[in-house]
């Protein structure tokens, strides 16, 4: 059981540290209206945890979001 609550911390941490780089990439403090591309971009940054830090730059362009139906 120990080794569950360790790799849980770690993963914690690893998401922590994703989510300081988008915060130093002013990835949060968008005036305009956010897209699909922007949040896919959040979402893979903070995935990418400290790989950020080692020259991991993910980005997401020309996202299509389907429409509802009419």
């Amino acid at each position: 059981m120990r080794t569950g609550g360790l790799l849980g911390t770690l993963l914690l941490i690893w998401l922590i540290i994703g989510a300081i780089a988008c915060g130093q990439r002013d990835y949060f403090s968008s005036d305009q209206k956010m897209n699909c591309a922007d949040f896919g971009t959040i979402v893979v940054t903070v995935l990418a945890g400290p790989l950020n830090y080692f020259g991991v730059n993910p980005k997401v362009e020309n996202c299509n979001v389907p429409q509802p139906s009419q």
